[in-house]
């Protein structure tokens, strides 16, 4: 050595780190394949997320409707014990928040009502009430389904409080 020093690019080491670091840059991110590989994954997940939860849904809808059907029939089996009648067609589950007009002064209704708000059915619809019911005396309290029509199978059958 004559004690020169080579410039930088004369420096055998400085060659080699460029290509280690062209190299270093192309495999910074992803291939274009491989994204799509991965959104295929995510989409099959999905899918199979998808198919097995909307079936429960159903069925809780369908569970929540029997829980509020039960409560709003202890709701009117209050009402008959207080007031010696079930309320009227007319008077609807209303009587059950608010004191109908049909029921005479002495009757002895609760302050505040049998329930605090009278909820709607799973599908935002108002249940229903029929007072006589299709079995004779007595009540008929119920929600029409999905459909909202009378009748059906499934998640569009009516359900009746037991």
């Amino acid at each position: 050595m004559t004690g020169k020093t080579m410039p930088e690019t004369e420096n055998p080491m400085a060659e080699n780190a460029e290509p280690a670091q062209k190299s270093r840059r192309k495999r910074n991110g992803f291939t274009l394949v491989e994204l799509m590989v991965v959104i295929f994954i995510l989409g099959l997940l999905t899918t199979i997320v998808v198919i097995n939860v909307l079936p429960s849904q159903d069925r809780a809808m369908t569970e929540k409707a029997r829980s509020d059907i039960a409560t709003l029939s202890q709701a009117l089996e209050m009402y008959r014990l207080d007031n010696l009648t079930y309320p009227t067609s007319a008077d609807g589950l209303k009587a059950l928040s608010q004191p109908p007009g049909s029921l005479p002064a002495s009757s002895r209704y609760r302050k505040g009502g049998y329930i605090k708000n009278l909820p709607d059915d799973p599908w935002g619809r108002p249940y229903q009430y029929d007072n006589p019911g299709r079995r004779g005396p007595g009540f008929d309290l119920y929600s029409l389904g999905a459909d909202g029509a009378p009748g059906g199978e499934d998640e569009n059958a009516d359900i009746y409080a037991e």
